[in-house]
């Protein structure tokens, strides 16, 4: 069965009118449930986790200053959201909706959250809407555990996952593939273990190309037991933060792509939404909907 992480706690306000970049979270499963993609048992509600999974990955004095509502003022702009108590326990509540499902994916092939793909955040500091890097955490979760060996993170939302690359650029047992609009935030880029950066105004056919021609390569050289997939929808033409020129049936064959490689190769994989910042609502829905649709045809 599909496993989804579902955040009731997205459906109260941010103040000073943040209210529409959170209202998708809402949204996405009210449609999946009306159309039948997914019943009630398919979602499941996370907790507030142990520390210990964060702690491996973020430094003890940023997220106590986090926890604390200490964080500097001038680190607390550079995240984008007003520092609160309920935004701190949104991007906890994100992390274990990642590590669980991290788990229930090594069980049923695919596990999603409706929310995550935090890839802004640093060991030591946030920026972007990004508090607690989540697929971070989760798979140095796996890693601890022994759950898995070598991890291939897939990050195909707009911007760079400049913090994933950060967290892990000593750490062999996590390979970092970030394929993202090459004039876009962030402006000054980290470096993943690969980066592929895409001109202004790519179409589908240029964008899949260059995926299809990557990913299989990737996936033989380094040969991961475990897929983190972050398949933000902000490279849609329409999207207000990028500068891409994907179509909703585009992002929907990138995702088809990557599921269907996953699945018949037999590696896990778990899946976070990121980013989507399309004018109308109703884009981002249908297509943040399309990833749960195609994980419910090609995996059960």
């Amino acid at each position: 069965m599909l496993k989804i992480a579902n955040h009731p706690i997205y459906t109260h306000p941010l103040p000073n009118g943040h209210r529409f970049p959170m209202i998708k979270y809402e949204l996405l499963p009210e449609q999946l449930l009306h159309e039948g993609t997914c019943i009630a048992a398919n979602f499941f509600e996370p907790g507030i986790p142990d520390s210990k999974p964060i702690l491996a990955v973020h430094t003890k004095a940023y997220y106590n200053s986090l926890i604390e509502l200490s964080l500097d003022p001038k680190a607390a702009r550079k995240i984008g959201f007003p520092l609160s108590k309920e935004l701190v326990e949104r991007e906890v509540l994100i992390a274990d909706g990642t590590i669980k499902a991290s788990e229930y994916a090594l069980e049923h092939g695919i596990a999603m959250n409706i929310a995550g793909g935090t890839h802004h955040a640093y060991t030591n500091r946030g920026e972007a809407f990004c508090l607690l890097n989540d697929q971070a955490i989760g798979a140095r979760n796996l890693l601890q555990k022994g759950l898995s060996k070598k991890i291939l993170i897939v990050d195909l939302d707009v911007h760079q996952g400049n913090g994933t690359a950060e967290i892990f650029e000593n750490d062999t047992s996590v390979f970092t593939f970030s394929m993202h609009g090459a004039n876009n935030y962030p402006f000054k880029k980290e470096t993943s273990d690969l980066d592929i950066e895409l001109p202004n105004q790519i179409n589908d056919e240029e964008y899949l190309k260059t995926l299809k021609e990557v990913l299989p390569k990737l996936i033989k050289d380094q040969k991961p037991d475990f897929i983190y997939y972050l398949c933000g929808v902000d490279i849609l033409s329409t999207d207000k933060l990028g500068k891409l020129g994907c179509s909703v049936e585009g992002c929907a064959e990138r995702d088809r792509y990557v599921l269907q490689t996953c699945k018949d190769l037999e590696i896990p994989i778990m899946c976070s939404m990121g980013g989507g910042y399309s004018p109308d609502i109703k884009t981002i829905v249908e297509a943040h909907a399309n990833t749960f649709r195609l994980a419910q045809d090609i995996f059960f």
